[in-house]
Order: structure tokens, then C-alpha cells, then sequence
């Protein structure tokens, strides 16, 4: 591929410092393949569902040629930084309008190669379950940051909820899986409530393919600029939107995850 990676060593020295890392793993790289000449193609992703999806096309990948390592980091930096620097061929775990913000800020010069999946902002049951019964005063945790806190409240409007009658809670995104039980209802990110094991069972609403959040905020698989036609890279695109991945993501997470092919 484009670009000789270096060894993982460097990688898990600026994820340490940067976010946590759940998982590095070793690998033998000096000129684009191991030792059984295999090539080996290093993708960062946050563990829920972008790994967990990587994971499932990791044996169709190796029966091409391609030894997939899955560099699992649970934080939005550097995952970013470590491929702009060489140390992961690729990455998995954003949209495109946050990797237009990152590029500006640190000077990065990273591509979208296309979109694998929408995350779609969830009204979930708390205290209450049923949005028809809206009071003056019912108690709604939302995301403060103003891109999910505007989905949410596009979300609750289209479900016909007063927001002038209701108690809007504001708080960090992943912070809101834990207001659940303290709330009336709560808007969370399809990836926050997979992580907390919140259950389906206790979505009443969710943002579908026909909203204008699904493509505009769909996760991308992201590579450095010159590499988007790599045939790897083609590769792992086609294993990624294959009609056995697309089958795997609505069977393991039941709405919470909707494919975009």
C-alpha cells in the first residue's frame, strides 16, 4: 500500500497519551506484508459497532491476501492523528462533517472512501413510556453539543412532542445512557446505548434512512488523501458494504445500527 507503515510501537505510545486504548496488536511490517506474505492492513476503530463490524470481515479479507489487525481506541483523536501519520492505514469510527472539522483544526489531510453505516439518535423509555403522554414538565435528557442536541430535537418534534411543554436535561452525549433512569425519556446515539446495554426493547422513536441526519452524519471508512483507490483499501470497502455485513449489522443490533447500501 501507498505509504510504508511503521511499527505498531509508535501507535500505541500516541494512544496512550491521547485516549485509551482497549487493544494494539503486533504485527511484523517492514514492507507492506508479514511473514507468510500476507498483506497486512492496520484499521483504528472505537470498539462499538465499528471493531466488532471489522472483526466480522476479517476472515473474507484473509482469504484474499489481506491480514486485517484491528487497533480498537476508544477516543476521537487519535485515531485521526495516528493515520495521518502513517501509523494505521485507515480508520473507522466518524462521519464526514466531524472529519471536515478535524482536518481543519489539525491541518490533516484525511479522506472519506464511503459510507458504511448511519447511527441514528433513539428516544428511549426511562421513567415513562409512551410519548403520546407528554406533561408539563416531563423530564427529556438530550445531548448538549449542538449537532446531536439539534437531531434530537428534530427527532422529538417529528414524534409530536411539545417541546415548549416539556423539561429539556442537556448533558455530554455519552454521559446520557447513565440519565436514563433519572428521566422521563432520553435521546442517546445508537453507539452510546449499544455500549451501555441498553436495550431495544425501550426505544419508542428513532431517526430513520429518510431523515436528512442519516446520510449527512453516516460513518465512513477513512483513508489519507492518495489512497482512496488503493485496491486494498478497494478491498476493504467491498467487505465492509457486502450483503453478509449488511445482514450481520440488522440481526446483531436490531435498529440501533442501520446499514447504508
Amino acid at each position: 500500500m501507498k505509504g510504508v507503515m511503521k511499527v505498531l510501537l509508535p501507535l500505541c505510545i500516541v494512544t496512550l497519551m491521547l485516549a485509551s486504548v482497549v487493544g494494539c496488536t503486533d504485527a511484523n511490517r517492514s514492507s507492506g506484508t508479514d511473514t507468510d506474505d500476507l498483506t497486512v492492513l492496520r484499521v483504528g476503530a472505537s470498539l462499538t459497532p465499528h471493531a466488532e463490524i471489522l472483526h466480522e470481515i476479517a476472515g473474507d479479507l484473509l482469504v484474499q491476501g489481506i491480514k486485517l489487525e484491528v487497533v480498537e481506541i476508544q477516543d476521537y483523536v487519535a485515531p485521526n492523528l495516528a493515520l495521518a501519520d502513517g501509523d494505521l492505514d485507515a480508520n473507522f469510527y466518524q462521519h464526514v462533517p466531524y472529519l471536515e472539522y478535524f482536518n481543519d483544526k489539525y491541518g490533516t489531510d484525511l479522506v472519506p472512501v464511503g459510507e458504511v453505516h448511519f447511527e441514528p439518535m433513539t428516544v428511549y423509555a426511562g421513567q415513562s413510556n409512551n410519548l403520546d403522554a407528554i406533561e408539563d414538565g416531563t423530564v427529556i435528557a438530550i445531548p448538549l453539543d449542538d449537532t446531536n442536541k439539534a437531531r434530537s430535537l428534530v427527532l422529538l418534534e417529528a414524534e409530536g412532542v411539545d417541546l415548549g411543554r416539556v423539561n429539556l436535561v442537556e448533558a455530554q452525549a455519552d454521559a446520557l445512557p447513565g440519565l436514563l433512569d433519572q428521566s422521563d425519556f432520553a435521546v442517546i446515539n445508537g453507539n452510546f446505548a449499544l455500549e451501555a446495554g441498553i436495550h431495544q426493547d425501550r426505544a419508542l422513536a428513532a431517526e430513520t434512512r429518510g431523515f436528512a441526519a442519516a446520510s449527512e452524519y453516516a460513518n465512513v471508512l477513512v483513508v489519507r488523501a492518495g489512497d482512496e483507490d488503493d485496491p486494498v483499501i478497494e478491498k476493504l470497502m467491498k467487505a465492509l458494504t457486502s450483503e453478509r455485513v449488511r445482514e450481520f449489522i440488522l440481526l446483531k443490533y436490531e435498529g440501533a445500527v442501520i446499514p447504508m447500501f
